[in-house]
């Protein structure tokens, strides 16, 4: 984990993009105004054409760096995992109590997010709002376990093996651990969901509930 922090860099799983938009000024606005676009109209509207439009741009200048959305948006998951993965690490690092340190973790991966000002070309309230939206759409695929073996997961499995990891950690004779990390992760993001769009079916009233709902759940669960 130290490591990690030392040399924190975001990399990217190199087979998502074909020219990485990281390293030039065209680059980085595709990703900046592709995050605010498909907020804006949706993953399923969103196309190439529509964002050379907007970064008035040539669309066949954006092929240069994404073989088609799906990638794009894949690696746009990508980055979010990773970005939420330094987070994770970075408040938990110097936490000794394991039970408070699963509580960290678990406010850390369901909280609202804030924009992050050390990435000014990213921003990523808006961009949890895709994830919240859209993350689904990466794996809802008849392509999902050949992506899997090409490593394209594997920043959000991270994640939820680092929750597994301190569930372990307050009880080692829990059976469950993989299957209630998986549920906080992933479970976190419906409950934004549903908070913003089907309020009558979660109790998800204010920006606490869900991390004090899933806090409260991992407690009685683990005693």
């Amino acid at each position: 984990m130290e490591n990690l922090l030392h040399n924190f860099n975001i990399i990217i799983n190199e087979k998502l993009y074909v020219k990485n938009p990281e390293t030039s000024d065209l680059g980085k606005k595709i990703i900046e105004q592709s995050i605010l676009l498909i907020d804006e109209i949706g993953f399923d509207a969103f196309t190439f054409k529509k964002l050379g439009e907007k970064i008035k741009s040539n669309e066949s200048s954006i092929y240069r760096y994404f073989e088609n959305k799906h990638k794009l948006l894949l690696y746009l998951s990508s980055w979010y995992w990773s970005w939420m993965e330094y987070k994770l690490v970075f408040a938990t690092i110097n936490m000794q109590n394991p039970k408070q340190k699963l509580e960290k973790a678990i406010v850390i991966v369901t909280q609202p997010i804030e924009d992050d000002l050390a990435t000014p070309h990213i921003n990523e309230a808006v961009l949890s709002r895709i994830i919240i939206a859209e993350f689904s759409k990466t794996f809802l695929t008849k392509e999902v376990d050949e992506e899997n073996k090409e490593g394209f997961f594997i920043v959000y499995k991270r994640v939820v093996n680092r929750i597994i990891e301190l569930i372990e950690e307050v009880n080692p004779e829990y059976l469950y651990a993989k299957s209630l990390a998986s549920s906080v992760v992933q479970g976190a993001l419906h409950q934004h969901f549903l908070r913003d769009h089907f309020k009558t079916i979660t109790n998800a009233a204010d920006s606490n509930y869900i991390s004090e709902f899933y806090i409260n759940l991992i407690q009685k669960t683990l005693r």
